[in-house]
């Protein structure tokens, strides 16, 4: 069997910190480990943020992810996730994940699109400018599809209001890609997620947050008899989408 340079895996453990009230892995925590896997598999094919940062004054930035969730990890569980590159298109790289459970069985599977943005004018740059050129590239895709523009089907109303404070700002000055899926799981009651389980989720983010800023949590629950929500982050000072996402449920077996 053929080993790919750019395919790279690793181990989590699942620990207290990462699990719910339910003692299941946290959406939120699973962003997280996607985020750290994609940075050290950058790093290991030299795109990573010390090496891109340094020569070119950019930032890697997630825009678009999708994640199907056959089940969660439990607390205490290892996990192996993999991870590869996609062939860089005009402005967007893409990267997939599969996460395995300590028997090899696929329990979730994720496709990312990410961007290249200038540091100081917060603009997004053309792929070319980089040469980017991956080893042996893995062919095969996550999931089969393409990672859309995401619109509700009825008025969005709204959940709550968040303001932008210290713990939501990552590196790059302002808010993480982990936190909007805080945002969002708070968006459901506690007895709602005692009785359902996210089974699919795509997040689109579309515009920065700042520290300082208040969003606008809004959702539509038109698709909820079908287990689809959608939920949107929206500025409370100029109302733009800052970002959009789709969910989709299924009940917890008794």
């Amino acid at each position: 069997m053929k080993v790919y340079k750019s395919l790279y895996k690793k181990k989590y453990h699942v620990g207290l910190s990462d699990v719910d009230f339910k003692k299941k892995l946290k959406l939120s925590a699973l962003f997280d480990y996607f985020q750290d896997l994609a940075s050290v598999a950058a790093d290991e094919l030299g795109y990573g943020i010390n090496q891109l940062g340094n020569q070119y004054n950019v930032i890697w930035v997630l825009i678009r992810m999708r994640v199907d969730i056959e089940r969660m990890p439990a607390w205490d569980e290892d996990i192996i996730i993999e991870t590869w590159p996609r062939k860089p298109k005009t402005i967007e790289f893409g990267r997939d994940f599969i996460v395995r459970d300590h028997s090899g069985k696929i329990i979730a599977k994720a496709i990312s699109s990410w961007v290249l943005l200038d540091m100081d004018s917060r603009q997004i740059q053309k792929s070319k400018r980089f040469n980017i050129d991956y080893p042996d590239l893995f062919e095969e895709k996550a999931i089969d599809c393409r990672l859309k523009k995401l619109n509700a089907t009825e008025k969005m109303r709204i959940s709550y209001e968040k303001v932008i404070s210290y713990s939501d700002i990552d590196v790059n000055g302002h808010v993480n890609n982990t936190k909007y899926i805080e945002y969002v799981m708070d968006s459901f009651s506690y007895e709602e997620h005692k009785s359902y389980t996210v089974c699919s989720i795509q997040v689109n983010f579309i515009n920065e947050a700042l520290p300082g800023d208040t969003l606008l949590l809004c959702k539509s629950n038109a698709d909820q008899d079908e287990g689809c929500v959608y939920i949107e982050g929206i500025g409370k000072k100029d109302e733009e989408t800052v970002f959009s996402s789709k969910l989709l449920f299924k009940k917890i077996k008794e």
